[in-house]
């Protein structure tokens, strides 16, 4: 199995490396996250994971492409989906398309580790993106292991963002603040 891994963060990315491992599974590491805002977080979680996958010898790749534009121009019709119709399938598309160009056989999304993602949601779109493109899509459900995973980022020092990535996602990090705010 040649497996690509969309992955979105390092932080995320240590559960689901450590697991594949013990399979045996040498993920290749694929970051392309025009949905992160704004720049320096793009960066700074671009940066952590290009030290993180050095440090324990895991290939990656990066597709640079900050798409703030974009990215606004796609979600601002339907705010409450904008994951389900955008970010989920632009990301892995994207992964799926790199894979099936540069002999990958099989992709996954580190995705998979979060609670706070749809995480039946991500598994529709991988599983529809796979038939379209001939590839297999690897499903783990590593949710199991998020809180290692981040026990072992914290420790490791890497970068721990706040949100999921949007801007949109900080703002709803906020919602309960913001409204308590309006109240006084």
């Amino acid at each position: 199995m040649k497996l690509l891994m969309h992955t979105c963060c390092a932080p995320c990315s240590v559960y689901c490396i450590d697991s594949l491992r013990k399979e045996e599974i040498e993920p290749t590491v694929y970051w392309y996250n025009p949905n992160i805002h704004p720049y320096m977080e793009y960066k700074m979680r671009r940066d952590t994971l290009k030290e993180y996958t050095k440090s324990i010898d895991v290939k990656a790749i990066f597709q640079e492409d900050y798409g703030l534009d974009n990215f606004c121009k796609n979600v601002i019709g339907d705010l409450g989906n904008r994951c389900m119709n955008y970010c989920y399938p632009v990301r892995l598309e994207q992964t799926v398309k790199y894979a099936k160009e540069n002999g990958y056989d099989t992709f996954t999304t580190t995705l998979l580790v979060s609670p706070y993602q749809n995480h039946e949601g991500i598994c529709e779109v991988a599983e529809r993106i796979a038939k379209i493109y001939d590839l297999k899509f690897l499903y783990r459900d590593f949710r199991v292991g998020f809180r290692e995973g981040q026990a072992k980022a914290r420790e490791l020092g890497l970068y721990m963002q706040k949100y999921c990535g949007c801007i949109f996602s900080e703002e709803d990090r906020y919602r309960k603040k913001i409204e308590k705010d309006k109240k006084m």
